[in-house]
């Protein structure tokens, strides 16, 4: 069973990461890098500020750069603990793969899926009152996710492990907040 699990996300891997071409490789490289969204990030920020004030969004700050270093922290004790190679250095998958950008550090799960996740989750699960259309938060975690495949770094089950786990914290955050906002800011 695990075999065929394991051929499915190499097959899903070769199906997604062959959609590449190498005019689109530039587009791709620009977007798994977190720096180049930081106008996005601003933008959000701008949002935020703007429903619930300067000092809960600080307080929120505070909470994000906690979850960014727990989910990343778990991520990597399960890379470290799978040890599994990522695509673009796994020997199985054939040379018939893309190989846009190459990393020596463990594939499963993807940082990049976690963290994305787990801060759109808490975002959206804070701020989904106050804005109708806020769940399209969710389509920066699926755009930076398939950009992992596209390079040729990350199978898809690392990425949607990535998500599930995103998820999971940022959902525990969420709680951890609103018992510390109660605390700290009733009312």
């Amino acid at each position: 069973m695990l075999e065929k699990l394991l051929q499915l996300d190499h097959d899903l891997f070769k199906f997604f990461n062959g959609l590449g071409s190498e005019q689109y490789d530039p587009f791709w490289l620009y977007i798994t890098q977190q720096i180049h969204w930081i106008p996005f990030f601003l933008l959000l920020f701008y949002l935020i500020y703007k429903k619930i004030g300067g000092k809960q969004t600080l307080y929120l700050l505070f909470f994000i750069a906690i979850l960014i270093a727990f989910t990343d922290q778990l991520t990597n004790v399960f890379k470290n603990g799978f040890e599994r190679l990522r695509p673009c250095n796994n020997p199985n998958l054939g040379p018939n793969i893309r190989k846009v950008l190459i990393r020596d550090s463990y594939s499963f799960f993807s940082g990049h899926a976690s963290n994305t996740s787990a801060v759109a989750t808490l975002l959206y699960l804070i701020m989904k009152k106050h804005y109708k259309y806020f769940w399209q938060i969710f389509f920066w975690p699926l755009v930076f996710g398939y950009s992992r495949i596209y390079l040729g770094l990350h199978f898809p089950s690392d990425i949607l492990f990535g998500y599930f786990m995103g998820a999971l914290t940022g959902f525990g955050c969420y709680k951890l907040y609103r018992l510390a906002q109660q605390k700290y800011f009733p009312g």
